[in-house]
């Protein structure tokens, strides 16, 4: 099976994460945590940078790697960098994304998450304790 491998952005601010709504492609409508593909020569982080800056036009400081998600989806398997970060510049423009939300502990579970993105729900929940 195919390997895909991705970064994701667990963007926190004021005590809440940003999630957002896919609005393309086979997982659309989909909530997921912002991010993509690793290019060729790339680093996770430098990666993480450039696809919120290409989806968001934001700037971002990535922080610690809070997880790496392991999933199996029916077609390929993905392995998914999550790292905690904070805005340096920007305001969050969606480019890509149908919706968007920001979401205390209480929220967490208030929106339709991708499969491998419910598997980092509970570390953001102790991440949000912690902040």
């Amino acid at each position: 099976m195919k390997t895909i491998n991705v970064v994701a952005a667990i963007i926190i601010n004021n005590n809440k994460l940003f999630a957002t709504q896919r609005g393309y492609g086979e997982f659309k409508d989909g909530w997921e945590f912002p991010g993509g593909k690793i290019e060729e020569g790339e680093t996770p982080g430098q990666a993480l940078k450039r696809e919120i800056m290409e989806e968001l036009d934001t700037e971002i400081e990535v922080g610690e790697l809070v997880d790496t998600i392991e999933y199996d989806y029916p077609n390929f398997h993905l392995s998914m960098k999550c790292f905690a970060c904070t805005i340096k510049s920007g305001d969050l423009v969606l480019k890509e994304h149908e919706s968007a939300r920001w979401l205390g502990k209480d929220e967490l579970h208030s929106v339709d998450w991708l499969p491998a993105d419910i598997g980092i729900l509970d570390r953001c929940g102790e991440l949000l304790e912690c902040v």
